[in-house]
């Protein structure tokens, strides 16, 4: 038996940072976004059926997946879109449903499910419990200029994009306030998984 926790946030919320975290204390950490790529991958159930619907010419001359090209035909077509993630989403969920399993056979404790849509993609089920990484909108804004150099405008636009943050607060299970210092964000963690793990006896 296992504890699975779902871990999401929103851009520059810092969940890649608290996911970090949970790889350097030794708990398995299966990455959507990772699992995503490689779902595409030359010679992927997924990747036939992307070719097979969006043709050649999103095909890179090394016989990968131009992701630019693809995103660009998807970005003003919601059937497109639509398309897309009927073929990768059950991909990435198979893949992570099978790596999940192999972390229980291995006899892992806890296991975490990093899933950037999470509740977006209604994907909670998957998880025993679930962690939202928050920052107020301002910390949100400055962090995302910061690190990616937007102007404000791009920054917002990015962020005005995603389900809020504090929506997804009220959704879950347990939240981190990440707006202090990474030693404060390191301490509710560590709080939170002790908690967990004495309820389900992992």
């Amino acid at each position: 038996m296992s504890l699975t926790i779902g871990l999401t946030g929103g851009i520059a919320s810092g969940k890649s940072t608290v996911a970090s975290m949970c790889g350097e204390m030794g708990i398995p950490v299966i990455d959507a976004d990772v699992e995503a790529r490689l779902a595409v991958e030359p010679g992927e159930p997924a990747y036939e059926k992307i070719v097979e619907s969006f043709g050649p010419g999103i095909v890179l001359p090394d016989g990968g997946i131009d992701r630019k090209a693809l995103g660009a035909v998807i970005f003003n077509d919601d059937q497109k879109r639509l398309l897309l993630n009927g073929i990768v989403h059950p991909e990435v969920r198979k893949r992570m449903a099978e790596k999940r399993e192999g972390e229980e056979k291995s006899g892992a404790a806890v296991i975490i499910l990093d899933i950037p849509l999470l509740f977006e993609s209604k994907l909670a089920h998957l998880a025993d419990k679930t962690l939202v990484v928050y920052v107020d909108r301002d910390t949100q804004l400055s962090r995302l200029m910061a690190r990616n150099s937007f102007s404000k405008e791009e920054a917002e636009a990015r962020i005005g994009s995603q389900m809020p943050l504090s929506e997804k607060a009220a959704m879950a299970d347990a939240v981190i306030d990440n707006n202090g210092e990474i030693e404060e964000t390191k301490r509710q963690l560590i709080e939170i998984l002790g908690r967990w793990r004495k309820e389900f006896g992992v």
